[in-house]
């Protein structure tokens, strides 16, 4: 029989209403500690831009203070946004954290702008991020990790083999199958986009060639989850994020509501029918539930990690849907297949 998939975190630090970008990384590094001490295996923090919502905007900075802050945790990019920034940089910030803590730090790497384009442009204008394609973008960061003899210019702190594993990020066959060609593990964000990741699964397998980064299909898939001591108050917890996705929809976007004001809202049959078509995304429930919906994610992708990303209010919540999770690890299992990923 097949071992428990492993189970990671997907932290944005979120910022909700009446909150403030200093306590959502505060309570970023709690939530880190926590998952070390729960047994989850890796932790990732995103790049995003001027939004208001998140205060993960800077990976390499906080990467290097959530591995001080935790044990055995691998800590890593989910990712680094490869058209903001030089390649060589890159892969100095990486190596560096390589270096100073090895054997921990993994390096997602995807290609959205992460912000709104005004934003975007003043962290790199679009001539620089668009002069060449993201494969010749990623071919050259894989280039500053194999460093050559005599060749210059160099990404010193990569010398001696301090180079992470590179994961490549996406929402799509297309991302899945390039990953493939590339020979690199592989991040499905069923979170953004469930209907897709059986197929991404398995594009991801039919394209897969073996690499210096990866000689067989290596994949997780990171997952929306509301877990809670029981359905009803998992639904409830799930009001907050279902009405910040009804006022995003509906022009207004704010930030993540309490799920007081959430059930207190006036809702009309248009937006209950708009919540419902929006819904599929998040896994909500109580253990009983949220197992049945993981292992449905694990039949149909043959993934043999979770990572999962809990968009609730209170930090209090946010725990124990993570210890909940935790709890049900041994009841998962991942299909059994010829060409596990």
């Amino acid at each position: 029989m097949s071992s428990p998939p492993r189970l990671s975190v997907l932290d944005t630090s979120p910022i909700v209403q009446g909150s403030t970008p200093k306590r959502a990384l505060l309570d970023t590094v709690d939530l880190a500690k926590l998952a070390d001490s729960l047994g989850y295996h890796r932790y990732w923090v995103p790049e995003h831009h001027d939004m208001p919502g998140v205060a993960g905007s800077a990976p390499a900075v906080l990467i290097g203070h959530l591995a001080n802050a935790t044990r055995r945790l691998r800590v890593g990019a989910g990712g680094v946004l490869l058209p903001n920034h030089p390649p060589i940089v890159v892969a100095e910030q990486f190596g560096t954290l390589a270096a100073l803590h090895p054997g921990r730090i993994d390096l997602g790497l995807g290609r959205a702008p992460g912000g709104p384009r005004s934003s975007v442009e003043a962290v790199r204008q679009e001539t620089a991020r668009t002069a060449k394609t993201f494969r010749e973008q990623l071919d050259e960061l894989r280039a500053f990790f194999a460093p050559r003899e005599g060749v210059r210019p160099r990404a010193i702190p990569v010398l001696g083999g301090n180079v992470p594993p590179m994961w490549l990020l996406g929402s799509s066959p297309a991302s899945a199958e390039l990953a493939g060609e590339l020979g690199l593990s592989y991040a499905f964000a069923h979170h953004l986009n469930p209907g897709a990741a059986g197929e991404a699964a398995r594009g991801y397998r039919e394209r897969f060639r073996a690499s210096e980064h990866a000689t067989e299909p290596k994949m997780l898939v990171s997952v929306s989850v509301i877990a809670a001591e029981d359905d009803d108050r998992a639904e409830w917890l799930a009001g907050s994020t279902r009405l910040k996705v009804l006022s995003r929809v509906r022009g207004h976007p704010i930030l993540l509501p309490s799920p007081e004001d959430a059930a207190a809202y006036p809702y009309t049959g248009e937006d209950r029918a708009e919540i419902a078509a929006r819904s599929g995304s998040v896994l909500v429930g109580g253990p009983e539930t949220v197992t049945e919906h993981l292992q449905a994610v694990l039949d149909e992708t043959g993934t043999g990690e979770l990572m999962v990303t809990t968009p609730v209010y209170h930090h209090a919540d946010r725990r124990r849907s993570y210890e909940l999770v935790a709890t049900i690890a041994d009841r998962l299992r991942p299909r059994e297949s010829p060409h596990p990923v």
